[in-house]
């Protein structure tokens, strides 16, 4: 059973971290931005104001050489996603529903389970964003290698913290005996290496307070192909607990129908036979946008962030200049005489007072 102090404590801590002063933006996007069709949960909330739909159906054929069982699963994964108060809040519910038929291969006897095998709710903070310094992140303007190329830089990633609950509600057959509540903690990170790969990892510590605490690491990384509309991941899953432990590997694709909407497919399987699991999903994600961006008043922008400060006279009229004859020959300190268009007006005076000096006066 959880410990009701170990819930209050983890709650607590969550709420200092969200009310904290740590100055950093979310990168709310104009097209989606979705989890799937992975496991792994992105460092980024979805925006503020922005509802995003996860959902897949998916099947799994599992065989258990020790039990000497089989078995196969139908079910449907949903997450939801809010974004929540701020930018670089989020508020998810993340919940999968399967429906099992167990064949014990000894007895000759089937069984079936149907229950949630995922019901939890949650809050994701986006703590760190190196993507915030628009002076670290300029694009180099004379080589396109340098901009696409990995580079260090590049494995410093964005730090997202989760806190949130597991619900096991009645009788459910997949976690007999376990606490109605139990809390989960989680640090999401993810890292940009090039402008197409980005690697995304979560570490989590799961059913914190109860008999079976689980312990699990996530590693995901996403390619985007020369037509952005498509993507590929492959993921690794790792598992540790005494009620089960594992490794699996997924991998799938994704397509942007819209940039509201974006349909995917995956499929996995384990690396262990007690059991042995091999299983494919397909799904989508749709977004309901009603993200607003916020106004920011003048006083209070940054200059540095929009091209520099504004001199003080910018708007004053300029005086005019007089222009100063032979400027930017090259020989403004020597003294070339004067030009020919100055000679012909100084012959034509030199004329005229020779003609009024040759006449005769009365």
């Amino acid at each position: 059973m959880g410990s009701p102090f170990n819930i209050k404590r983890i709650f607590i801590l969550l709420i200092i971290v969200i009310i904290s002063p740590i100055y950093v933006t979310a990168q709310y996007t104009d097209v989606i931005n979705s989890n799937r069709p992975g496991l792994s949960v992105s460092a980024y909330a979805v925006g503020k104001n922005v509802v995003q739909a996860e959902l897949g159906l998916f099947y799994e054929q599992s065989d258990h050489s020790l039990l000497n069982t089989q078995s196969d699963m139908w079910g449907t994964d949903l997450s939801l996603r809010y974004g929540l108060l701020f930018e670089r809040l989020e508020l998810n519910y993340e919940g999968s529903f399967q429906d099992q038929d167990i064949t014990f291969i000894n007895f000759g006897i089937k069984a079936k389970r149907r229950d949630f095998s995922r019901n939890r709710l949650g809050l994701k903070y986006l703590v760190y964003d190196p993507f915030k310094n628009p002076e670290r992140n300029k694009p180099n303007l004379y080589s396109w290698r340098a901009n696409h190329k990995f580079q260090f830089k590049n494995l410093l990633p964005a730090i997202s913290l989760y806190g949130g609950a597991n619900f096991v509600l009645g009788d459910n057959p997949y976690f007999p005996g376990e606490a109605t509540i139990s809390p989960r903690a989680m640090i999401a990170t993810q890292s940009r290496l090039t402008p197409r790969f980005v690697m995304i990892t979560n570490t989590a510590y799961d059913r914190i307070g109860t008999e079976f605490p689980e312990l699990s690491v996530l590693i995901s990384l996403s390619h985007a192909f020369r037509n952005p509309k498509w993507s590929a991941f492959t993921e690794y899953q790792g598992i540790k607990s005494d009620r089960y432990a594992d490794m699996i590997l997924r991998g799938g694709v994704a397509h942007l129908l819209s940039e509201q909407l974006q349909v995917d497919m995956n499929l996995g399987a384990s690396f262990k036979n007690t059991p042995s699991r091999v299983f494919m999903s397909i799904g989508g994600s749709y977004r309901f946008d009603f993200h607003k961006d916020t106004l920011v008043p003048i006083e209070d922008q940054n200059a540095d962030e929009n091209g520099g400060a504004i001199p003080k006279n910018t708007m004053k009229k300029k005086r005019k200049t007089k222009k100063v004859k032979n400027k930017g020959r090259g020989a403004e300190d020597i003294d070339l005489g004067p030009s020919k268009k100055q000679l012909r007006k100084l012959k034509k005076t030199q004329k005229k007072k020779k003609e009024d000096s040759d006449e005769i006066e009365f």
